[in-house]
């Protein structure tokens, strides 16, 4: 018996918890359509907002794909499941208003696969934001992703991309653009803090519909060959390593902000059986940026085969899922005590003499 993948964020049901996170391989139409082809149920194009700096920006990236060593792969659209992104990126290149038309055309052809397109601003002048999020609900798009957590804000030029570790920051920004639009707010947020599930809950507060965790990590890797540092600068990384930490923050999340409160995982995720492991740590969807920008928009079509497989082959839903594992988390003092049980995992040699 086939099992029902749909998940319901607010009013939105999707038809699977597959989401195409922004990246440039979403940038302009074809690519979107080929991801609305392989059967994803939400396609965020390329981030905009006002600043040209930010769009400069793109003209100045460079990606390294890495094996589990730090050596370079190259980039043949199948890497293996362990690889890691590298990159630096920037913002569309189009105008505001072409933008805005594509999305609005490309949203109307989504609806024909009961499907979405998603506008995601990224945060450079509240003000400007705000005007951009009111353009956004007038072309009729039905989801407004608020990224406010892309990791290359800390490098970017001063004011061309923002990325906010404050949970009273959040609260202010998303009451802002809630009280300017109607549509869906789906926040997208830093993990680079110390509190994510404090910033979950202050963009609850102000009235986002969803938040999505965690956005990438900003690292530094030496080439041990050129002994420079790859790609030159600091960049944006993330890979399957992220999974278990997405997965814990979206617990904490669940714990603070409540079961009933939409999740949307990201990073990490690279298969089937990964969409399943963040939804049951709470995620309702989970959306997927680098898999798909290294493995091509197949990617796409073989998670949601998987983990359809997966839900029949377990006899349950896609939304019974949701924080199944997430809601049987003990602590450390709940353990059953085992003394001694260590010393099967330490060689023989480093104990003791009996």
């Amino acid at each position: 018996m086939v099992q029902d993948t749909s998940v319901t964020i607010g009013a939105i049901e999707l038809k699977s918890p597959l989401v195409c996170g922004a990246g440039e391989h979403l940038m302009y139409a074809e690519g979107v359509r080929l991801a609305l082809a392989a059967g994803a149920a939400v396609v965020i194009p390329k981030s905009a907002n006002e600043s040209e700096a930010a769009k400069r920006q793109i003209d100045g990236t460079d990606y390294a794909l890495l094996d589990s060593n730090w050596q370079w792969l190259p980039w043949d659209y199948a890497p293996p499941p362990d690889a890691s992104l590298l990159c630096r990126s920037g913002l569309a290149q189009q105008s505001f208003d072409e933008w805005i038309e594509m999305l609005r055309g490309l949203d109307r052809e989504a609806a024909q696969r009961d499907a979405y397109v998603a506008a995601s601003l990224i945060l450079a002048d509240l003000d400007r934001c705000v005007e951009m999020a009111r353009t956004v609900e007038q072309a009729g798009l039905r989801i407004l992703e608020l990224n406010i957590g892309a990791p290359h804000g800390g490098e970017a030029t001063r004011g061309a991309i923002v990325l906010e570790r404050d949970s009273t920051r959040v609260r202010d920004i998303v009451a802002r653009v809630r009280a300017a639009v109607r549509i869906p707010i789906w926040v997208k947020l830093t993990g680079q803090s110390e509190d994510v599930a404090g910033l979950a809950l202050a963009a609850k507060e102000a009235g986002a519909d969803a938040v999505t965790i965690m956005g990438r990590f900003m690292a530094f890797v030496p080439d041990v060959e050129t002994l420079a540092p790859m790609l030159g600068t600091n960049a944006g990384f993330g890979g399957a390593w992220a999974l278990p930490l997405t997965c814990r923050w979206l617990v904490q999340c669940r714990r603070r902000l409540g079961p009933a409160f939409p999740l949307i995982g990201t990073n990490g995720a690279r298969s089937g059986l990964d969409i399943a492991r963040f939804l049951l740590s709470g995620a309702t969807a989970v959306q997927v940026s680098s898999a798909v920008f290294t493995g091509g928009s197949a990617v796409v079509s073989r998670m949601i085969e998987e983990f359809s497989g997966y839900l029949d082959r377990k006899g349950v839903t896609a939304s019974v899922l949701i924080g199944q594992a997430a809601d049987r988390l003990q602590t450390y003092q709940d353990q059953p005590s085992r003394p001694g049980y260590w010393t099967e995992f330490v060689p023989k040699e480093a104990l003791p003499p009996l």
